[in-house]
């Protein structure tokens, strides 16, 4: 009678278990974005831009509809030279668990102090597909268009060849809407399609996303002109690959 008695408790033990790690697991994913991770990143981020000599620059991690964010928007410091804010954006970016840096009025790639690398024939084959045609998307969106998807998979094939190197994935828009928010959408539109080449079998540790706004339009073309809307990519020859943050930030 013993035995039968013990039996039905196992798995009832077995259920418990499986629940309390699912929990668990649920909870070490969540935390990234809970409130005290940010308070986190805050202090953190306080702390380096002083130490960079920003003392005017505050970051701000929400997105631009109050939601919890990694990917910081700094402000202030309009007065300091340009190498001090790239020195601030650099400083913020280097802290464990920050995703891309954005300047509220503009953004460019920091400097850096590795040396320069010539384009590889990569750029060649991928300039080539987007002569005649670039990579859209919906209006006032990140949303990929159907034939930007097809696009895409042939940009991918392109780049195979080239794996290993560093490919700049830059964002831009028209002047349409205020800056800092034609920023933050080239530079939502440049993940979008960093993450579609990651899906396409390119490494993400070679692909550094980044957006400009409208501040640099087809030349020849209005800066209202809808095909200012567009994604441009720079391939890069480095050997070895040192991976950096994804997203590097810059002055402005």
């Amino acid at each position: 009678m013993a035995k039968a008695s013990a039996m039905p408790i196992r798995p009832v033990i077995v259920i418990l278990a499986g629940a309390l790690l699912t929990g668990t697991s649920a909870y070490l994913l969540a935390e990234p974005m809970a409130p005290h991770f940010i308070d986190r990143l805050e202090d953190q981020a306080s702390q380096a831009i002083a130490e960079a000599g920003g003392s005017a620059v505050t970051a701000r991690f929400a997105n631009g509809v109050g939601s919890l964010s990694r990917h910081p928007l700094l402000s202030g410091g309009e007065k300091l030279d340009e190498e001090t804010r790239a020195e601030v954006a650099r400083a913020v970016a280097s802290i464990p668990g920050v995703g891309g840096v954005t300047w509220s009025d503009g953004t460019l790639r920091a400097e850096s102090d590795e040396p320069a690398y010539q384009p590889l024939h990569c750029q060649e084959d991928v300039e080539g597909l987007l002569r005649t045609r670039s990579i859209r998307f919906e209006e006032a969106s990140s949303a990929l268009l159907p034939a930007s998807r097809m696009l895409l998979d042939e940009v991918a094939e392109a780049l195979r060849p080239c794996l290993g190197s560093i490919v700049a994935i830059t964002g831009h828009t028209d002047d349409q809407g205020s800056e800092p928010g034609n920023i933050a959408l080239s530079m939502q539109r440049a993940r979008v399609v960093r993450e579609a080449l990651v899906r396409r079998g390119i490494p993400r540790d070679g692909l550094r996303a980044s957006g400009v706004g409208s501040s640099h339009p087809v030349e020849g073309l209005a800066p209202s002109d809808p095909a200012n809307r567009r994604i441009e990519f720079s391939v890069i020859r480095t050997e070895p690959l040192h991976p950096t943050p994804v997203d590097t930030p810059g002055a402005r």
